[in-house]
């Protein structure tokens, strides 16, 4: 065997030497292919790397270590000398996808109304509307009716029956949509909604120039819904028009409150390099008052050079936010290709994008070659491959005890609704309990204790309930 060992070394050493191909310009499928599959593939002398059975370590780093740094008493080449550290990471980020797909040909997918078993809670899943065109955010009245949000606008109403109102909310905000994002987006009510009847939009403001081509940017107003009609708007967070662009990308967009705060998340609007630019909005999240006045305490307030409502930085799409019982506000970020992170978010502090990532471009060329660097903050959690994850609750109801203060996720990209349980900031638990019930746009706790869900692709709200109802 040994033997076996070093011939197999011996000929790849000479392969990699003779190689007139230039792995420098190879894209990580190409790189992996190259590198990788001669050994590692079901039966060959190095296993296969998609069945999560490590000999060397599992984490990434330890991953990146074997890749880099080999171990020829085993027959495993070093390749650091030969690509970069940055084609290093992105091997992992693709070792990490091929591993997931193998993963998820055992995750059966879920049909409505059927029981289903989780590790901590059995529930079933309810379909309560259906005809939604890309529903983007969901809230709740008092007289137990929903307002949703819509991509391409205006605001919807849903019935206490769940039947979708016909009428659809007139005078709402114009919105700017051109492909992929952007739109009518998130929607929360103020917390003291019953005394002031303050409705909270996310959407992405704008106009089209004398070419009709769209400039954009992430707003935020208030305004009031009486007889199907929106009236009494406010601007609460309008950016000044020279941060307006042309791109229709990464909106961030989602609202939280806290104690007379509004905070909200702007993307990078597909800019990488804004979102470390603390002179632009982009990349951004917020913190203001309610009615829109910045606080003197932000981090950023001295500076006449940038914004003041700035509470962090270096985000690339945040679309997911919340507060929670310790006052302390979490966010769940899109990465590119990986690399998409669960974060505690600190006043002042910087999240790295696109400076460290744990994800790698779509199209398969590198980042960066670091996941880490001092003074930029490291994920709680980060998903690689990536799931896309959109809307986040913390579960404070009371029709599943044993999911008490879990956080719920949902994806776009995987369709999957993920359980997070976290214990002294980090995940101690995770666990994915739907799957294959469309594009998971938004998650929210019920004010009846139940969780509900808005998909995409079909356009539904769905609610979970225990198997006892």
């Amino acid at each position: 065997m040994k033997l076996r060992y070093f011939a197999l070394l011996i000929f790849l050493l000479s392969a990699i030497t003779t190689n007139s191909q230039d792995f420098s310009k190879m894209k990580v499928k190409d790189l992996y292919e190259n590198l990788c599959m001669s050994c590692h593939t079901s039966g060959a002398v190095g296993g296969s790397l998609v069945n999560r059975t490590w000999k060397q370590g599992s984490s990434d780093a330890e991953i990146l270590k074997s890749i880099k740094n080999g171990y020829p008493q085993q027959g495993m080449v070093a390749f650091g000398s030969v690509i970069s550290d940055a084609q290093l990471q992105a091997l992992v980020v693709y070792i990490r996808e091929l591993e997931s797909q193998e993963v998820k040909k055992n995750i059966t997918e879920v049909e409505p109304n059927r029981i289903i078993k989780t590790q901590q809670e059995s529930f079933k899943v309810e379909v309560l509307t259906t005809g939604l065109k890309t529903p983007w955010g969901l809230t709740f009245l008092p007289d137990g009716r929903k307002l949703i949000t819509e991509r391409l606008g205006p605001l919807r109403i849903i019935n206490t029956d769940n039947t979708l109102d016909p009428t659809p909310v007139k005078g709402t905000p114009e919105v700017i949509f051109d492909r992929p994002e952007g739109g009518m987006m998130d929607i929360a009510l103020h917390p003291d909604y019953k005394k002031n009847g303050w409705i909270y939009l996310a959407f992405a403001d704008g106009w089209r120039d004398e070419n009709g081509k769209s400039w954009s940017q992430t707003a935020i107003v208030r305004g009031r819904i009486k007889d199907h009609t929106w009236i009494d708007q406010e601007w609460i967070y309008k950016a000044d028009k020279k941060f307006y662009m042309k791109s229709g990308a990464h909106y961030g967009s989602r609202i939280a409150f806290y104690k007379g705060y509004i905070y909200f998340a702007i993307g990078e609007r597909g800019s990488m390099g804004q979102a470390q630019d603390l002179s632009r909005p982009n990349g951004k999240i917020f913190r203001l008052y309610d009615d829109g006045r910045v606080p003197k305490d932000n981090p950023f307030i001295g500076d006449p050079n940038i914004p003041g409502g700035i509470w962090s930085y270096g985000h690339r799409n945040p679309q997911g936010l919340v507060v929670d019982k310790k006052h302390r506000l979490w966010a769940t970020e899109h990465g590119a290709r990986g690399g998409d992170e669960f974060n505690i978010i600190h006043k002042g502090r910087n999240y790295g994008w696109p400076v460290i990532t744990h994800g790698i471009n779509y199209n398969g060329q590198p980042i960066t070659s670091i996941t880490e660097k001092e003074g930029m903050e490291q994920p709680v959690l980060h998903w690689t491959p990536s799931i896309a994850p959109c809307g986040l609750t913390l579960y404070d109801g009371r029709k599943f005890p044993n999911w008490k203060n879990d956080f719920f996720t949902g994806s776009l990209r995987a369709e999957e609704l993920h359980r997070l349980r976290v214990k002294n900031n980090k995940v101690i638990n995770e666990e994915i309990i739907l799957k294959g019930l469309g594009r998971i746009r938004d998650v929210r706790t019920g004010p009846d204790g139940y969780i509900y869900l808005l998909t995409n692709d079909p356009g539904r709200l769905l609610r979970l309930v225990n198997k006892k109802n």
